[in-house]
């Protein structure tokens, strides 16, 4: 009996002992804050700004005065008078093609021409004294015509063996050499006036009443990612694509150093009417499916928190994204950080981080 008495009270000291300790432990426990931490992130405040109108399009640039070079005869090619990237002259020499037999030619219509000059003054002579019939006359007078434009027809061959600068400007890569045969139209290289340069695009059909000549246009390239060149609108199609709905124009650029035909930009036009709108940096935005959300800082029980807040964007430029709908100036809004957080969010700012 005594034996039971001693077991019943050991496992009642031992369960009270356990009891107690648990007890001590969830107490503690309970007592505890699991609050987390605040989230440390970065913010700016939504600016008030007046942005002018502006009109993006991509276009590529080309020379007022640029061609391609070709052949307009066939022959072998005996001389080429420039170096690839030559500055030539309007009028210059580029290249020969072999010309022997056309050259052979004319000497001999030249005789010819000589020999009709010749017969044409004595007949011209003998007809005044009536010693010839007319038609003697007129054969001679037909005969000095004929050699005269088979000669002219010689000279236009030999030109066509000759290919020359037809304005002054940058001669391209020389796709051909010395020995080549080559046919008619085989391009032979690309010569660019780089002094004038203009810049060809298109745009949405809709802004064509807000256009006209001689608005100023910027230009951005990514061979200068960090200048603007600028320019005039010269020409506008007088015909929508009908494909794209797109129309056509051309603009002039007033300074183009460094640029070169056929590079890729990238142009924004003033369409000169202002419009006030709420700014953030772009960083500020969160952009999902369900919608572009900022987190808004307020000031709760327990410190600042962040409440996500869907919002309409507009245009971005130069770091800075309007908010066409959604918020307002003056409110402050989350710019780095966004991923660590959720609606209610405790927040403590990072003074140190700089944004545009």
């Amino acid at each position: 009996m005594r034996a039971y008495l001693l077991v019943g009270f050991l496992l009642i000291l031992i369960f009270g002992g356990i009891s107690g300790y648990l007890y001590n432990t969830f107490t503690r426990f309970a007592g505890m804050d699991f609050t987390p931490p605040p989230i440390t992130v970065a913010a700016a405040v939504a600016e008030t700004a007046t942005w002018p109108t502006e009109l993006e399009a991509v276009g590529t640039i080309r020379a007022v005065r640029g061609a391609e070079l070709s052949a307009e005869t066939s022959g072998e090619i005996i001389s080429i008078a420039i170096d690839s990237g030559a500055q030539v002259r309007a009028g210059d020499l580029l290249l020969t093609i072999n010309d022997s037999l056309e050259q052979a030619s004319r000497e001999r219509q030249e005789a010819n021409l000589t020999l009709a000059r010749l017969l044409y003054k004595r007949d011209a002579s003998l007809i005044k004294q009536k010693s010839i019939p007319q038609s003697q006359y007129d054969r001679s007078q037909a005969d000095l015509d004929s050699a005269i434009a088979q000669l002219a027809e010689t000279e236009a061959r030999l030109e066509n063996k000759r290919i020359t600068a037809p304005f002054a400007g940058t001669a391209g890569i020389i796709k051909v050499k010395v020995g080549d045969y080559i046919e008619q139209g085989t391009a032979i290289t690309t010569l660019q006036d780089l002094s004038e340069l203009e810049v060809d695009f298109s745009v949405p059909a809709r802004y064509f009443p807000r256009l006209r000549k001689g608005q100023d246009i910027t230009v951005y390239t990514a061979a200068f990612p960090q200048r603007a060149f600028h320019g005039t609108l010269q020409a506008m199609d007088a015909r929508v694509d009908a494909g794209t709905r797109n129309i056509s124009l051309r603009a002039n650029l007033t300074d183009s150093d460094g640029l070169l035909p056929g590079m890729f930009t990238r142009i924004t036009i003033n369409l000169g009417q202002p419009v006030n709108v709420v700014t953030v940096p772009e960083t500020a935005v969160s952009y999902s499916l369900h919608g572009n959300t900022v987190y808004v800082i307020d000031t709760g029980e327990n410190g600042l928190q962040v409440q996500p807040r869907v919002v309409a964007t507009g245009d971005a430029r130069a770091g800075k994204i309007a908010i066409t709908k959604g918020l307002q100036g003056g409110e402050q809004v989350v710019t780095v950080g966004q991923n660590k957080l959720h609606r209610g969010a405790q927040v403590v700012i990072d003074e140190t981080v700089k944004l545009p």
